[in-house]
């Protein structure tokens, strides 16, 4: 059997093609003003590079914040089915996921057999999520990507407790002007974000085994500061911006 994922991401829209349980081939492209020809490219690269007609592909399941705009599609499944269905997947010992995306994050609690027992959605704010982080490297004058390095290297253990981005872009610039480092304000920023998921987190129920997913998941100064906060070890698997299309093109296999 070939079935096909795409995650319609705000930032980012994802396609994997699974055949007979196995992954061979995966795509990702921006996602920028256009959500339904951001899936027909990614859908396209992705028959490409696994070498499959779209006549051969069974069926086709669409998840993401834009899957309502994407039509063509055989079914529709929901971010927090999909990134269960993913994670379970990908590490089956899994029994709790954290979903971060760019707007939004999920902590999804599993029952043993990869069924989703509970969860919570931060949605209201992006304060949990990667456009958050993005923000707070801007005010510090420093890429996103270096947000995870510059934290690493902290050596004050400060806090930031703002939500709003306004605000908490406010709360960096008087940690600037009071001669922080970039450092340490990297490590706050992070700290904060990880202290408001773990809110999330005892509200589905502490458990052992927490799987991180999504782009914000390749920040290894926020991982660490959420295990930290945590007290367990977060593990991220490898392309962990898939989880959520792996899931929708497993769903399409169940149906």
């Amino acid at each position: 059997m070939i079935t096909a994922g795409i995650d319609c991401g705000s930032q980012n829209t994802k396609g994997v093609i699974i055949k007979d349980n196995k992954v061979v081939a995966m795509a990702l492209l921006p996602t920028e003003f256009d959500a339904d020809l951001a899936a027909q490219r990614v859908y396209e690269q992705a028959l490409e590079k696994a070498g499959i007609a779209k006549t051969d592909v069974n069926r086709l399941v669409i998840t993401g914040v834009g899957r309502e705009i994407v039509k063509w599609g055989d079914a529709e499944i929901n971010e927090v089915g999909a990134a269960a269905r993913g994670a379970k997947f990908v590490l089956p010992e899994t029994d709790t996921v954290i979903d971060m995306g760019a707007d939004s994050c999920r902590v999804i609690r599993l029952n043993e057999d990869g069924t989703v027992m509970k969860y919570e959605v931060n949605d209201k704010c992006a304060s949990g999520a990667g456009t958050f982080i993005e923000a707070m490297a801007r005010a510090l004058q420093i890429t996103t990507e270096q947000m995870g390095e510059f934290s690493l290297r902290h050596t004050k253990e400060l806090a930031t407790n703002a939500q709003c981005v306004v605000f908490a872009e406010s709360e960096v610039i008087s940690l600037i002007h009071a001669k922080e480092t970039r450092e340490d304000i990297a490590y706050g920023v992070h700290m904060g974000i990880a202290n408001r998921i773990a809110s999330m987190i005892r509200r589905v129920g502490l458990t052992d085994h927490f799987t991180m997913v999504g782009g914000p998941a390749f920040n290894k100064g926020l991982v660490s500061c959420m295990s930290k906060v945590f007290g367990r070890e977060i593990v991220t698997p490898e392309n962990n911006q898939y989880i959520s299309a792996i899931g929708a093109a497993l769903f399409a296999a169940e149906n």
